[in-house]
């Protein structure tokens, strides 16, 4: 049976996923382990690598106790029913998640992408990313000057202005 990426409701992975797997099927929930801080503490929590999505192996043709499943939305699909996924693909997400190498969760940005910063000593900055790296590299422009400025900042500080 091939592999379905179901569509959950925010925050509802972990529970869809265990209600799947209670159901007798095959699911795959990869998280990944996230940095949140608070003004007080600093925790470790595990995340989703794909918000709002899990994926699961079921017979299409009888897809209707997965749909009726906690936290189910729907499917990911292309035309009239659910688009399979390559067994290649599923394969590949396991080994990145099993391999030690540190993966990033954050929100696709690109460079020219405009982002405002949330954290940090630089709160309410908006900018641009010049770079992708370890951290961003924020452009803030002073317009006035005709000048611009660069700095490396922590990538959990940006948000994306579309």
């Amino acid at each position: 049976q091939p592999w379905y990426g179901v569509r959950t409701r925010s925050r509802f992975e972990q529970v869809t996923s265990a209600a799947l797997r209670s159901k007798g099927y095959e699911e795959f929930l990869p998280l990944v382990r996230s940095r949140r801080r608070w003004s007080d503490r600093v925790k470790y929590i595990d995340l989703p690598l794909f918000p709002g999505y899990v994926f699961c192996r079921f017979d299409v043709v009888r897809q209707l106790p997965v749909l009726t499943s906690p936290g189910v939305v729907g499917f990911v699909s292309f035309g009239d029913g659910p688009a399979p996924i390559p067994d290649e693909e599923i394969r590949a997400v396991r080994v990145m998640m099993q391999s030690s190498l540190a993966i990033q969760l954050h929100p696709f940005l690109k460079s020219g992408q405009k982002i405002r910063v949330d954290g940090g000593p630089l709160a309410g900055v908006e900018g641009v990313v010049v770079e992708v790296k370890k951290a961003f590299r924020l452009v803030a422009s002073i317009t006035l000057l005709q000048r611009s400025l660069s700095v490396e900042i922590d990538r959990e500080w940006v948000t994306p202005i579309s």
